[in-house]
């Protein structure tokens, strides 16, 4: 009764007699581990769970045992102790549950299904083997499994407003915005009133381009959790893209540090509107002001390293360094690094940092890309390989889809489309646009019949593409199955002196630009052509552009996500329109 009622130091009070004078009851000596763990002695916890397995081997027991070691940071010792109780209950909830969590930590994904998917499958499966199946499904990007899991959830536990946040919120992540809002509807209607599910409804209702909602909502959730960073980031992105105004798009920000001055998501999110605003001086003095106050903080050095890399890699190089010592099994430590050591023009260590990256992320296209880069300063010759331009590249002339005569009537139409999905003023925080602005939503999830339209006239080319790479051992060829499916969609509409800065497509295998729009500057020198490999990152030497593609109506240019390109600003009063898409294999 007392652990049922959060009372363990009662629990133990009681508990500890008992088992001194009856150590054979074993339900006593586990009930006594769990409230030890939550007072905190972790090792009295150990000791007691340890005693009581030692007179009897239960499922229940090694559950217990897990969750200890777990909590004391022991994860290997952890994933024995929830193995040994599966295998002596291979249906046991709890173990199955927080083996497969601990999996998806460690980015074990495919491990972490095979432990959840037995109990999840079941049709008699209740709502926490539910919920736990299906974030396993939505960690693996099986986004559409996810979501009928989630569902059965509901089924499952029908006045359950959290199993309705869950399915609201992975509504979300497929862009399924509609469907989110009602859902997060639903979850109010049921008693919820949390800072997560008017997140989950801000998006969708941003993604709906209902901004006035959208911003309401946001500062819901500010209102009941004022440090939740990624309201304060996503508000801040919002009211830049509408105003193209600094002090606007952190105005909420600075209100709040009022009061948590030293907060590092706040700290972090208002550097990020001062870099993408363009001023990474105030970006970099903003971050050293803070890294003064508190110089332990490793997300703080990775940000100032990032910043300052371009006009002092020495100091990014500290930073980084920095950050690494702090938290060296964090990735972002890692990526600092490496950044860091290209800036400076170290690419033997860059080299050796990326190859671990990979190692731990064998299809991270950041990983392959910084690796590529360090073999060029190298005169590495597997460089030429990845950056075989003509291989891996290709450009391809769309078809008019059916229900249009010519491709010129097909692409007019679908630019009046696209100009109606582009109502902000600016390019959004973090995306390589400058100068334009970006569609909130999946064009794939459209209901307009001219931009479904769109994809049946891509997929022959795509298709095409896929035969021409072939097959291999390379990072890309590796992974060509002859199917894909498409990973994310959206347009850039870039105004007069517009570009996109020099990047890669993290979330994705092959990427694609269509051109639907174009301005008359495209004749003048490079003017608006999209260019590749020049880093997007700075290192010494500086390294130029390899190869420029022209943009032409209807083309679709193809090639790998790893790949670094970017655009040529143009002059004019025109505007430029594409339709960019990463595809995975399927």
């Amino acid at each position: 009764m007392h652990l049922s009622q959060g009372r363990p130091v009662n629990a133990v009070a009681i508990l500890q007699p008992l088992t001194r004078e009856q150590p054979a009851l074993t339900e006593a000596r586990r009930l006594l581990g769990l409230a030890l763990r939550l007072t905190g002695d972790l090792a009295g916890s150990e000791g007691e769970l340890l005693a009581a397995l030692a007179r009897e081997e239960r499922a229940e027991l090694y559950e217990a045992l897990a969750a200890t070691l777990e909590a004391a940071g022991r994860r290997p010792e952890a994933e024995t102790a929830y193995r040994a109780a599966l295998a002596i209950d291979p249906l046991n909830l709890a173990s199955s549950i927080d083996l497969s969590e601990l999996l998806l930590n460690e980015n074990r994904l495919d491990e972490a299904l095979a432990v959840i998917e037995p109990l999840g499958r079941r049709p008699q499966a209740d709502i926490h083997a539910l919920s736990a199946y299906a974030l396993a499904l939505k960690a693996l990007n099986r986004t559409n499994e996810a979501i009928v899991v989630y569902t059965r959830a509901i089924k499952a536990s029908p006045a359950s407003a959290v199993a309705e946040h869950n399915l609201a919120a992975i509504y979300c992540d497929a862009n399924r915005f509609a469907e989110a809002e009602a859902g997060a509807r639903r979850a109010f209607a049921k008693g919820i009133d949390v800072p997560q599910t008017w997140l989950t409804l801000a998006r969708a209702l941003q993604g709906q381009d209902r901004f006035d909602e959208a911003d309401h909502a946001f500062r819901q959730v500010i209102r009941r959790n004022p440090l939740d960073s990624a309201a304060q980031r996503e508000l801040a992105q919002l009211l830049w893209m509408r105003s193209e105004a600094v002090a606007e798009a952190c105005e909420v920000i600075d209100q709040t540090r009022a009061s948590y001055p030293d907060d590092v998501g706040l700290i972090t999110a208002r550097a990020r509107v001062l870099e993408y605003a363009g001023d990474t001086n105030a970006a970099y003095d903003f971050l050293g002001a803070a890294i003064d106050r508190q110089d332990s903080i490793p997300d703080l050095h990775v940000q100032a390293s990032y910043v300052v890399a371009p006009s002092n890699p020495v100091r990014a190089l500290e930073h980084a360094r920095r950050a690494w010592f702090l938290a060296p099994q964090q990735t972002q430590s890692l990526n600092a690094m490496i950044l860091a050591n290209l800036a400076v023009g170290d690419a033997a260590a860059a080299a050796d940092l990326a190859s671990e990256m990979r190692r731990r992320a064998p299809n991270d296209q950041h990983a392959i890309a910084q690796l590529a880069t360090a073999w060029r300063m190298l005169d590495d010759p597997r460089y030429a390989e990845l950056y075989d331009y003509d291989s891996v590249v290709r450009t391809y002339t769309i078809e008019p889809p059916s229900g249009w005569s010519s491709l010129s009537g097909f692409l007019g139409d679908l630019a009046t489309s696209l100009e109606h999905r582009h109502p902000l003023r600016t390019h959004p925080i973090g995306q390589s646009l400058r100068h334009g602005t970006q569609t909130q939503q999946r064009l794939d999830r459209s209901d307009d019949p001219v931009i479904a339209a769109f994809f049946r006239a891509i997929d022959d080319p795509i298709r095409q593409h896929m035969r021409f790479i072939g097959d291999g051992a390379d990072p890309l060829r590796a992974r060509n199955t002859g199917d894909y499916r498409i990973q994310g969609v959206w347009s850039a509409r870039l105004r007069p002196n517009g570009f996109h800065t020099d990047h890669i497509h993290q979330e994705g295998w092959l990427s694609s630009a269509c051109y639907i729009a174009l301005p008359d500057a495209i004749e003048h020198g490079n003017e608006g052509w999209i260019k590749f490999g020049q880093p997007g990152v700075p290192t010494w030497p500086a390294l130029a552009p390899e190869r420029f593609v022209k943009p032409a109506l209807g083309t679709l240019v193809m090639f790998p996500s790893y790949m670094w390109h970017g655009t040529v600003p143009f002059t004019g009063d025109q505007h430029r329109l594409t339709i960019a898409a990463d595809i995975v294999p399927d």
